[in-house]
């Protein structure tokens, strides 16, 4: 009785599961992506809604840090856990990943980040409520939209914040291009979630004074988005001379950059491996040959 009940349960999960592979990576972009703003914004919402006594600027940070590793390790096998449509145009460009799953890996990233954002909302919404008075803005010392999306520190130029984005992305694409190179030397697989985790957190604690360290548009545009749809309003878009544009479209130049000075200062020049043996093995031949001659 008991394996006629899981033959039946294994038929139907057979019946249920996804065999096109667009398909099974997008569901992988959006739960990671899910799993690293749940990490992220939650622990946003926890300092800024705790005055600093409940978590600090760095807790974020590691938090952020933290949600990279777990969803790396939780969809890396499906979908190459991209979790930022910057990064998903850098490996379209380096032809390691089709031109046409550009568009649904962000889509993907953008839902994911828009579903986070909604479960952190519901899960500290007392919290901001009390934090904020009942008055959702994303300005004045009581201001909560910053849990969700990032807003540029007042004083900074436009410019800064452009060449903050540009920088930042460009850092992060030429840190974890070469964890993957065959031809350099490639990290184990099992190790790539905690060292993206650490490239990303040392981005976060020495790049993020200016504008929030966003470097991923999904990551700034899904919670923008859902803020708008909660109670937040137009302004979320329109504050800071419409700065939402800035973490939009800055990181996927900055993306680019980075993909770019890999390839023209590392990657072009890295010997072939396939041909190393075959040259190490003519050196040893012509060595023994020497040898023998003497």
């Amino acid at each position: 009785m008991q394996n006629h009940q899981l033959c039946r349960v294994r038929k139907m999960m057979m019946r249920i599961k996804i065999n096109n592979i667009l398909v099974r990576q997008c569901l992988g972009e959006i739960i990671g992506t899910f799993v690293l703003l749940l990490f992220g914004c939650s622990a946003a919402a926890q300092v800024k809604t705790g005055d600093q006594l409940k978590g600090q600027y760095l807790s974020a940070n590691l938090s952020f840090a933290v949600g990279v590793m777990s969803a790396m390790y939780l969809c890396m096998g499906v979908s190459g856990a991209h979790l930022n449509p910057a990064v998903s145009l850098s490996f379209c460009v380096l032809g390691d990943l089709p031109w046409r799953s550009l568009l649904p890996y962000s889509l993907s990233q953008l839902l994911g980040a828009y579903l986070a954002s909604a479960v952190v909302y519901i899960m500290y919404y007392d919290a901001i409520m009390n934090y904020s008075g009942g008055i959702l803005t994303a300005y004045g010392p009581n201001e909560t939209a910053s849990i969700f999306a990032t807003y540029p520190t007042p004083g900074t130029s436009l410019q800064t914040n452009i060449f903050d984005q540009v920088v930042g992305t460009a850092t992060l694409l030429l840190c974890i291009l070469p964890l993957s190179d065959k031809k350099n030397r490639p990290a184990p697989d099992a190790l790539l979630p905690p060292i993206v985790a650490a490239v990303v957190l040392g981005i976060a604690i020495a790049m993020s004074s200016n504008c929030g360290g966003a470097i991923n548009p999904a990551r700034d545009l899904g919670p923008r988005l859902f803020t708008l749809t909660a109670g937040w309003g137009t302004e979320v878009f329109t504050c800071y001379d419409y700065f939402f544009w800035v973490p939009l479209v800055a990181p996927l130049f900055g993306a680019l950059l980075g993909c770019f000075l890999y390839q023209a200062f590392i990657q072009w020049h890295l010997p072939d491996p396939d041909q190393e043996p075959v040259k190490s093995q003519s050196q040893d031949t012509e060595m023994n040959f020497k040898v023998a001659s003497m």
